[in-house]
């Protein structure tokens, strides 16, 4: 099968070369340690992975933040809570005055040690991002494994019992969808008003904002397209679903993505594909440039039309 390059898609949209229009977000990959091994995860996190980002690596993102106005950092894993430096590196970027965005898998959050992790994101007034695949038991421990579903109900109610997801809190908690299988997420909106009348009837949660995000062809995902004979199908129907406005608002430009290792990339989908950023612009933390980065040509591939098609997906959700 021959798919038409991601570069000539978006030259037929006058989108060609597509570049970044600054930096509002700094998402820090602190490691792909992780206390769940997920069939969807793109970054084939797990227990017995090594790559942990060092506090002398954390300690370059904040020098980044002390000379730039980024307003928002965003951390991520792995499990990110399983670093040994992440409550410092939190604290040091909300003494920075920064939004701090967390995406846990919520069930981290009930392991010995972690117990008491809610309140220190209640008393940082971190947004926490969480992943939930559904809202029924099944669906969600089938792409997650057994007794996932429950550990995350459980965490949810305490994020709750704190603060989250409530109005007027100040505390924001917001909840990702990714679909169980090879194919898009159906409209946010729906789905988002689905889950809050769902997860309050049967729970008694309730959250802010549903993020729909699409499986990209990376990762323990794309194993799964190989193994199961879905890969060809689903390209085709990611390439057939190619939508300009979509790529128009790629995540990618507007966020920088830091590996575990400080070593630079457009997005962390890019990260798990070794693609740092190119084109002439420093691809290390440590040589970070704010002037020439901001205005970067984006490495592109043909896992970038999972980003681009139908409504988009990004790290906050649907696009358009």
């Amino acid at each position: 099968m021959e798919l038409k390059p991601f570069d000539k898609t978006i030259a037929e949209s006058n989108l060609y070369p597509l570049k970044s229009t600054g930096i509002n977000t700094l998402q820090v990959n602190v490691g792909k340690l992780c206390n769940q091994v997920c069939r969807h995860c793109h970054v084939d996190a797990g227990p017995g992975r090594k790559e942990v980002m060092t506090r002398e690596t954390l300690e370059l993102c904040l020098d980044i933040l002390r000379d730039t106005d980024i307003p928002t950092v965003d951390i991520t894993g792995g499990a990110p809570e399983m670093n040994p430096d992440f409550r410092w590196f939190v604290e040091e970027c909300r003494k920075l005055g920064r939004h701090v965005m967390i995406r846990t898998n919520l069930t981290i959050l009930s392991e010995p040690g972690y117990e008491d992790m809610p309140r220190f994101f209640a008393e940082n007034k971190v947004e926490v991002i969480a992943s939930l695949p559904y809202y029924m038991e099944q669906n969600t421990d089938s792409q997650r494994g057994r007794g996932v579903f429950k550990k995350s109900i459980e965490s949810l109610k305490r994020l709750n019992s704190l603060g989250y997801g409530r109005e007027g809190s100040g505390l924001t908690l917001d909840i990702v969808f990714n679909p169980g299988g090879a194919f898009l997420p159906p409209s946010q909106k729906a789905l988002e008003a689905d889950y809050k009348r769902e997860m309050q009837k049967r729970y008694g949660i309730s959250f802010n904002n549903l993020f729909t995000i699409t499986n990209l062809p990376v990762g323990r995902f794309l194993a799964y397209l190989n193994s199961s004979g879905n890969f060809e199908m689903y390209m085709n129907r990611l390439v057939s679903s190619f939508n300009p406005l979509a790529a128009a608002n790629a995540m990618c430009r507007d966020i920088l993505s830091v590996g575990w290792d400080g070593t630079l990339y457009d997005c962390d989908f890019n990260q798990m594909l070794g693609l740092s950023v190119n084109h002439g612009v420093p691809s290390h933390i440590r040589d970070f440039d704010l002037s020439r980065l901001s205005k970067r040509q984006i490495v592109t591939g043909l896992h970038c039309y999972g980003c681009t098609a139908g409504a988009g997906s990004s790290c906050g959700g649907a696009t358009t």
